[in-house]
This record gives C-alpha cells, sequence and structure tokens, in this order.
C-alpha cells in the first residue's frame, strides 16, 4: 500500500481462498493481536510532535496512520456487523477518511500535519477502543464477508507500517539535526558485492497472478496467461557503487538517457543523487532510519524514482524488467535480494490484469481507480513488515516518487532459441 492515495494506501477487496470458514476465525484474532499491537511498538520514543508533522503532501503523520487504520476497522467492520456499536468519535469519520469517496466527505490530504488534536494519546486511546469491539466480535461467530474484511484490514495495516516508517524517514530528513529514528545497530562487517550476473530465463507461456493460496489483494489476480520473450535477469541490485558511476560519468547531465518526463523533473528538482545522499567533507553520507550513516558503497541503492531507475538502465545498456518477467524469475530462479532490501522498480505500468474488475462495495475504490500513471514495483523493503511479501505482491507507485525504499534490478533481452 497512490496517485498515491495515502503514500499506499489502496487496498480493494482481497483474493483468496481459506481452508474453511472455522478456521479461518479461528486465527484472525492473533493476526489481528499481533498487526494492531506491532503498529504501536513503531511510534514507541516519538513524541507527539513527531507523530502529528508532516514533512510533505505525500506523506502522512504517525498519528494519522495509526489512526486511519483504526477508522477502517471501526467504518467496513464495526459499523457494518456489530448493531450496537458505539463510535469513540463521529467526527473521526471525516478527520481520517484517506480516500474513500463512497464512504463520505475527508479532511484534505496535504493539511492532515495541521491536525494537532486529537493528540497521540487521544490517538491510542481511540484504537484502545476498536480494539476492544474487536475483540467482542472476534470471539462470536462471524459472517464470511465480515472475516474478508477483518483480513483485508490487517492487510492493509500493515501497508501503514511500513508508510509510518518512511513517512518518518522523510520527515527526519527534512529535520537540521537530522534525528535518528532507532539507535544504530552494530555495523556489518564490509564485504563487497557479488559480481554482476545473469540468470538466462527462457520465457514462453507463463501463469501470472495470485494463486489463490493465502491472502492476495484484488490487483493480484485474476490468475492468466501471458506470453514472456526469453530475458536474462541480474543476480543481484543495483549497488551505491554502481550508482556512484553513473553519477561520475554524468548521469544525471545527459538527457539521451532519460524519459522527457523524467529529464523535466530531474531539472526542476535538482537531482543530481539519489534522496537522503549528501556529500559532507569529502565523504558520502546517507539518511537512514538510524540517522547520518556513511553511504554504504555495496549496499543496494535506495530512494531513485522510476525515472531514474529506468535512466541507470538506459546508462548500463539495459532496461528494467516487466513485472511479468520479475515474477516468473521470482518462482523459478534462484536469486538474490528478490526480498527484503528495496522494493524494485518494473517497466510495467499499473493495470488491470484480464478479467479484473473492482469490488462496488467501499473496498474496491483503491486500485481500480488507481490503475493510471502508475508504476509497479515488485518484491519488498527492509521496512515491509514480515510475512507481508509474496511473488504476486503489485506495488505502485508515481514514476516521481524517491521517498520509498526504491531500487532496481537490471535486464536484457535474451538471445531465445538458436
Amino acid at each position: 500500500m497512490t496517485a498515491q492515495t495515502d503514500g499506499f494506501d489502496r487496498n480493494s477487496s482481497p483474493q483468496h481462498k481459506k481452508p474453511g470458514a472455522e478456521h479461518a476465525q479461528a486465527a484472525l484474532p492473533d493476526l489481528y493481536r499481533h498487526v494492531r499491537a506491532r503498529s504501536v511498538e513503531l511510534i514507541d520514543g516519538l513524541s507527539d510532535a513527531d507523530a502529528t508533522v508532516q514533512s510533505m503532501p505525500d506523506a502522512s503523520p504517525a498519528k494519522w496512520h495509526l489512526a486511519h487504520t483504526s477508522w477502517f476497522f471501526e467504518i467496513m467492520v464495526l459499523h457494518r456487523f456489530v448493531a450496537d456499536y458505539a463510535p469513540f468519535d463521529p467526527r473521526f469519520d471525516y478527520l481520517f477518511n484517506s480516500y474513500y469517496d463512497s464512504v463520505g466527505e475527508r479532511h484534505p490530504r496535504p493539511a492532515r500535519g495541521l491536525l494537532s488534536r486529537p493528540t497521540l494519546d487521544e490517538v491510542l486511546t481511540y484504537r484502545g477502543h476498536v480494539d476492544a469491539a474487536m475483540a467482542q466480535l472476534l470471539r462470536g461467530a462471524i459472517p464470511p464477508q465480515a472475516l474478508a474484511l477483518i483480513e483485508l484490514g490487517c492487510h492493509h495495516e500493515q501497508q501503514h507500517q511500513e508508510l509510518l516508517l518512511t513517512d518518518i524517514l522523510h520527515l527526519f530528513a527534512a529535520n537540521p539535526l537530522r534525528p535518528a529514528y532507532r539507535a544504530a545497530a552494530a555495523p556489518l562487517p564490509a564485504s563487497d558485492a557479488a559480481p554482476l550476473r545473469f540468470a538466462s530465463i527462457d520465457g514462453g507461456m507463463v501463469e501470472i497472478g495470485a494463486d489463490g493460496t493465502g491472502f492476495s489483494f484484488d490487483a493480484e489476480g485474476p490468475r492468466h496467461t501471458t506470453f514472456i520473450e526469453p530475458f536474462d535477469l541480474a543476480t543481484r541490485l543495483v549497488t551505491n557503487r554502481e550508482w556512484q558511476d553513473f553519477i561520475e560519468d554524468g548521469g544525471y547531465e545527459d538527457p539521451r538517457l532519460w524519459l522527457s518526463d523524467g529529464w523535466a523533473m530531474a531539472r526542476a528538482q535538482n537531482w543530481r543523487a539519489p534522496l537522503y545522499w549528501e556529500q559532507r567533507e569529502g565523504q558520502m553520507l546517507v539518511m537512514t532510519l538510524e540517522g547520518m550513516q556513511l553511504l554504504q558503497p555495496d549496499a543496494p541503492v535506495s530512494h531513485v524514482s522510476y525515472y531514474e531507475a529506468d535512466a541507470f538502465a538506459s546508462w548500463s545498456g539495459m532496461r528494467l524488467p516487466s513485472e511479468f518477467e520479475w515474477e516468473l524469475a521470482a518462482g523459478t530462479v534462484k536469486l538474490d535480494q528478490m526480498f527484503g532490501a528495496v522494493w524494485q522498480w518494473t517497466r510495467s505500468a499499473f493495470a488491470p490484469y484480464p478479467r479484473f474488475r473492482a469490488s462496488s462495495e467501499a473496498v474496491g475504490e483503491y486500485n481500480g481507480k488507481f490503475m493510471s500513471g502508475q508504476y509497479v514495483l515488485r518484491g519488498s523493503s527492509l521496512a515491509t513488515p514480515e510475512g507481508h511479501s509474496r511473488p504476486s505482491y503489485r506495488n505502485f507507485f508515481p514514476p516521481h516518487a524517491r521517498w520509498q525504499f526504491t531500487g532496481l534490478r537490471l535486464t536484457r533481452d535474451g538471445q531465445g532459441p538458436i
């Protein structure tokens, strides 16, 4: 989890199979408690001010993420399936709606940082109110439709957990003190990146999309057949060292490498390096969740836009993979860093799969209506919650977005049958 919705809040109806309603309901309370507790853990150590300030229109305050995810359960589940549910504060329906036009009016997204009230403590009390009502609901017999919405709400909240971290990083990077979100861990031993190699993949007629096992968002299906030409995919991600070579070779100065819109954006925004890189006294530093750190040359490059990723690929004499190439490789070839480092840009526009239909209910607003002007990313990042990634997952952002943990993997056309 938008043209940009709330950064990444664009879930629609789930596409998934369950081994049975009884099994699903038995597992759901633990999932709900785990996810809800994790969100609160993420704001440990943040002040009310830290959780209130909004650094840019595309980002949201941590406090807003905490409240909106509770709003989702209150509006989508409790109001519908608990006859005597008493809302915590009816005014929150307006404050913490994101982009659900069918639900009602909402506070303007760019002004979320002006919500000094409710306080962080009041938002946490709101979460407790919702959690108590949800716990009571989960103890009884739950209709299948409610089960699906509760599970969807848990995955929706995991998306906001990642957003909370990326938005806090952007906020703290805007502070001249460059504060750390968390204390720095012990440094890892220095190691060189593996040589850049390529895995050759035959392609052909392949099945793409969620296979119906476990949870998936609606945009991951329907599963369908598509044809893929032979291609070669890099066995690892592009590194900071390789990006420095791109910079030193004038990559940001050569319009021949760039898409027209990308070149205009790079000029307008004065892009000269990935977001959060800073040159100080002859050293390259980077802002991280642990504060300012020396750039690790062999770590995957992060915080680059689609435009920059595409320009780098052109400079390399290669290209970005399609999302279908990426998914095929993830399921058939052992490659490094497919998950858990950075989201990987693909050359694929975020568009509906064949036979895709958005839900007619309110939760159907978040995927279908944003299938314009976005590019697909695959994999997951270091900020993605554990268990929230899979080969069929389709993340998406507009091509200029840089504040997410986004990088790239190179691809080249294969030789095909000889």
